[in-house]
């Protein structure tokens, strides 16, 4: 067997992403992985680079430090970790706002909330910050604890997050003699306060209040006079929506709403003079979950937004607006670019070459000459770049964290596609073995991405859920579709799954699986698949309405819409792509749910979840679990404790790779089941 990652190690891998350019283009700050077994923790660290390739750590390696920023002088960095605090306690895990000096020394804590930091951006002075966060208990809602316990009031308890400054220049506010002697005894009540000073950080001034709006987004005029922001109902998906865009005047906190037309409407920019602010639309799409997000301009004082960004079909994220156009990023294919908006005639010019990159986030010098980006190719892991916003040159390649794969023989990946059985054209990944012989029978794994609007590209990334490399390793053919409602693809291929979700991506899918075998190298006796929210979901529909597979692992997947519909987060992405309510039209939710097919199910399915997801209901899977249980189906269900949507904690990624490379290496190969309880251990007894 070729020499391949290990789970453990392919847990370790390091990956560069978050690159931020310093303001003359001579360095850039990103963020390298680091896996801390002992906490259990995926950590992140920040490292700068200048573009000889010469690196070295710039913050401490203890918990985590993202979201670096350079200030617009270049004198400082500002980043957010939950490391523990220098000034006193906050809640676990609350991120708080840090300033190093990137030539070195220690970082400097400038803020000290309860619940911490969710966003961040410097004013153009170079002194000021704006930061979101959410607002503290209010005494009546302490006082409730107080008398009742704690309980929760559904769509009655929702904090409001909202827009402060802080000047990190300025002195700390310093604590009077007795105060500082007891200070740590007094930590937990100064936690629970306002987000007014603790000792030692600067006075934060508030810019928005009250409860009529959740703030999300935003960013600063060239003057720092005025603040865009994008704001929603609340915080909860649900009411993403309702997202529209204000702007604040910061010297006396005069809030206006600029944008009135149906949401979401968000990532507000102003414009380079200050008279316009861009952002990204659905333009009043009543199904706004698979159209497009388009790019709109609307006057800094309000009034009728216009659409900017023309015909292009894809979704538009927004980066920055320059005098040289507005740059954002979308999906091409497999691909992924950075793109420059002509505002007065629509035309967008891609930035980012060749033309199979594939390129995430976007840092600019200041005079957007250049811009840092983490990218990779086919078959290569990704890096940070820097490039010229001319398109002249090539990218100066300032990392090498993927030369540690170097080590490893791994997976060769290509794009294949093929026609769907309404005649679609759908694109997948196919991955093979280095010594892949088109005379040979292989077995097929099909590992299904999540979304629908995810996309699978062909880079080589670190294993998580679902140990590819091993399976490859093994002399498996691995293939990941790019089924319908996929981005990268338009807005027509996006909505073709709507009152079709399962049916037709189960037929993208199978049709893959048969154009492959069509080719004379897949075992057509040998073919598995897997995938976790969406992907588990048709996992699901392939488990009940297939009996072509031998193995399938459903990770947090859907098996009855209506279970999903009354108790998901997200309640309106079912109602927009059914176009009903369960209540309304209960023929497409059955037609659409794995388990309106249970009586023909007879696959062996792994169920693997966390037992907090809010987005995919747990109910789901033990309905599902239950079913095949009383049909007598092989099934054997995994509940991860602690955890949500995602498992985002390496030892319990580790359990379930190992569950998935098992289940698969005795349905497929027919290797023994490992004994005992644990990854591999025998499924209950059929009847």
């Amino acid at each position: 067997m070729a020499r391949v990652p290990s789970i453990d190690q392919a847990l370790e891998m390091q990956t560069a992403s978050g690159a931020a350019l310093s303001p003359d283009g001579q360095r850039v700050v990103y963020e390298v992985s680091r896996t801390n077994w002992k906490d259990n923790a995926f950590e992140r660290d920040l490292w700068i680079a200048d573009r000889a390739g010469n690196t070295h750590r710039l913050t401490a390696e203890e918990k985590s430090s993202s979201g670096a920023k350079w200030s617009p002088d270049g004198h400082w960095v500002a980043f957010v970790s939950d490391r523990p605090g220098q000034i006193a306690e906050t809640k676990a895990d609350s991120k708080q706002i840090y300033v190093i000096d990137p030539t070195g020394g220690e970082a400097r804590q400038v803020t000290k909330l309860d619940d911490g930091v969710d966003g961040f951006e410097w004013g153009p002075d170079s002194k000021t910050v704006a930061f979101t966060t959410k607002d503290p208990l209010s005494k009546a809602q302490k006082d409730r604890v107080e008398r009742y316990g704690e309980y929760t009031v559904i769509d009655g308890d929702e904090r409001m997050t909202h827009l402060w400054t802080v000047d990190v220049t300025a002195a700390p506010v310093a604590a009077p003699a007795k105060e500082a002697k007891e200070k740590s005894a007094t930590s937990s009540a100064a936690a629970s306060a306002a987000p007014a000073p603790p000792f030692g950080v600067p006075e934060a001034h508030r810019l928005t209040e009250g409860d009529g709006f959740s703030v999300q987004g935003f960013s600063w005029s060239k003057d720092g006079g005025k603040v865009a922001f994008a704001a929603a109902k609340n915080g909860e998906l649900k009411n993403g929506g309702t997202t529209t865009v204000y702007v604040v005047s910061v010297a006396d906190k005069k809030v206006t709403k600029l944008v009135t037309t149906p949401g979401p409407n968000s990532d507000p920019h102003l414009s380079p003079d200050g008279s316009e602010v861009a952002f990204v639309t659905a333009d009043g799409a009543q199904y706004f979950f698979y159209a497009n997000q388009k790019i709109a301009v609307v006057p800094v004082t309000g009034g009728t937004p216009r659409v900017v960004s023309g015909n292009f079909d894809e979704d538009a994220h927004l980066f920055a607006w320059s005098e040289k156009g507005i740059y954002f990023g979308a999906l091409k294919k497999t691909a992924s670019h950075l793109y420059r908006l002509n505002v007065a005639t629509g035309a967008a010019e891609q930035v980012t070459y060749p033309d199979d990159l594939i390129a995430n986030g976007a840092s600019f010098t200041k005079d957007f000459g250049e811009v840092a980006y983490a990218a990779a190719m086919p078959n290569t892991g990704a890096e940070v770049y820097i490039a010229s916003t001319a398109g002249s040159g090539a990218p100066v390649r300032v990392t090498h964290l993927t030369d540690a794969m170097n080590a490893y023989t791994v997976a060769r990946r290509e794009v294949v596609s093929w026609k769907s059985g309404d005649g679609a054209t759908v694109e997948g990944i196919l991955e093979k073995p280095a010594d892949f012989d088109a005379k040979k029978k292989y077995p097929l794994l099909v590992v299904i991405h999540g979304g629908p609007t995810g996309v699978d590209r062909p880079n080589v990334s670190a294993d998580r859920y679902y140990p590819v490399e091993l399976f490859v390793a093994k002399g498996a053919l691995v293939l990941r579709p790019n089924y319908r409602g996929s981005a990268g693809y338009g807005a027509k291929f996006r909505a073709l799954n709507v009152r079709n979700l399962g049916v037709g991506d189960y037929a993208d899918v199978i049709s893959g699986v048969d154009y492959l075998i069509a080719q004379g190298f897949v075992d057509k006796d040998r073919v598995g698949s897997m995938g976790w929210s969406e992907g588990g979901y048709i996992s699901a529909f392939i488990t009940t309405a297939s009996d072509r597979f031998k193995a399938v692992s459903v990770g947090a997947g859907i098996s009855d819409w209506t279970t999903y519909y009354v108790n998901t987060d997200i309640t309106p992405f079912t109602r927009q792509y059914l176009k009903a309510t369960p209540w309304d039209d209960p023929e497409i939710y059955k037609k659409t749910s794995p388990i309106s097919y249970i009586a023909k199910a007879k696959t062996p399915t792994l169920i693997q979840q966390g037992d907090r997801d809010k987005r995919v209901p747990v109910p789901d899977s033990f309905e599902l679990r239950q079913a095949l249980e009383d049909k007598g189906v092989p099934v054997k269900m995994v509940l991860y404790h602690g955890f949500g949507h995602p498992i985002d904690k390496p030892k319990q990624q580790r359990a379930v790779m190992e569950e998935n490379l098992h289940w698969f290496e005795h349905y497929i190969w027919g290797e023994p089941f490992a004994d005992g309880v644990g990854p591999g251990a025998a499924p209950m007894a059929t009847k």
